[in-house]
């Protein structure tokens, strides 16, 4: 019997990602290299290896991570607890990386020793892009890696920073990206700075999935591409609103038309040239959503689910599961037993 598989539509395409298993094509994985210097700032280095960690989870290999150090020894972090790199700088091809991102802090030593001089010239002249946190983006222009360039650094250290590189151009935003070199000042800079350069080397798609997998807060790091939600009209606004409170039960076309006002031929348009979908589509994507997310999160059972979201019968739930996420929802991964 041939297996139905069925695509999302763009705004729930982004949302489970993750969670499809048909249809994955080999993806080239992107490599990432930390240079973790004494007293780096934790905050910084943990916001941007999130979300090449969750990227990960999300899409298995899509980042391949390496920290490294001078010697391979443990590194201090400003907050008191060491980090050990997972990668000697002799055992690195700096060539295989697409990225290097130098990890700085408040009480690292603005001293530029002649083995980093050295690494970093190297690095320039590969096409590699190179990244700074805190303030790494100094260490780039002492080694005159920002000349021409906007970058970002810590306030109290921007005035060091003009003087010793004065052809870069010190900004006094919390992020800069600029062609291959990209500079962040303080930790939500780093999560924006790893966002960004994941949803432009990687895939906007998988960069929208960490978003949403993180959640919380972090919506307006969705500036380099459309929001979740892309803007709608206020009566579209208010069909999805009524959507999302029916699921168990839903609403008809015609109910949800009385309901707001519109005809069911009104409400057709909204959806074709603002969502670039039906409303029936939309209606069901929402609820086959939610059931993942019920089972994924709860303990209840997937009977229970599908009743919750609407289906007719358990059935009729798990083909159309299957057809979206390209296995039954009775062998999705649950967090909560």
């Amino acid at each position: 019997m041939k297996t139905i598989t069925r695509e999302f539509s763009r705004t729930f395409a982004d949302r489970n990602l993750g969670f499809i298993t048909h249809g994955r094509g080999d993806r080239k994985s992107s490599r990432v290299g930390f240079l973790l210097l004494e007293n780096f700032s934790l905050p910084c280095f943990t916001q941007a290896l999130d979300v090449l960690v969750t990227a990960n989870l999300i899409s298995q290999g899509a980042v391949r991570i390496h920290t490294f150090s001078h010697n391979h020894t443990e590194v201090m972090s400003d907050l008191g607890i060491p980090i050990r790199p997972d990668t000697p700088l002799t055992d690195l091809r700096l060539s295989d990386l697409d990225l290097i991102v130098i990890c700085g802090g408040l009480r690292v030593a603005r001293t530029l020793p002649n083995w980093l001089s050295s690494l970093l010239k190297k690095i320039s002249k590969l096409p590699i892009a190179l990244g700074g946190l805190w303030n790494g983006a100094w260490y780039l222009g002492a080694a005159g890696l920002l000349d021409g360039y906007r970058c970002a650094i810590h306030a109290e250290q921007r005035t060091a920073l003009a003087e010793r590189a004065p052809h870069a151009v010190v900004s006094q935003e919390a992020l800069e990206l600029d062609r291959n070199r990209m500079t962040s000042a303080t930790p939500n800079g780093a999560f924006d700075m790893m966002i960004r350069w994941l949803g432009y080397g990687s895939c906007a798609e998988l960069a929208n999935a960490v978003l949403d997998t993180l959640d919380s807060d972090q919506s307006k790091h969705r500036s380099f591409q459309k929001p979740q939600h892309p803007k709608v009209s206020k009566p579209l606004r208010e069909v999805i609103t009524l959507m999302e409170s029916n699921l168990e039960e839903p609403l008809s076309q015609v109910q949800l038309a009385q309901l707001v006002g519109l005809s069911v031929r009104q409400i057709q348009r909204l959806f074709k040239y603002q969502l670039s979908t039906t409303a029936q589509k939309y209606y069901f994507q929402l609820r086959i959503t939610e059931a993942r997310r019920l089972i994924q999160n709860s303990n209840t059972s997937i009977f229970d689910v599908s009743i919750a979201c609407g289906f007719v019968s358990c059935t009729h739930f798990s083909r159309s599961y299957r057809a979206f996420f390209g296995h039954p929802p009775s062998k999705e991964i649950r967090y909560e037993m």
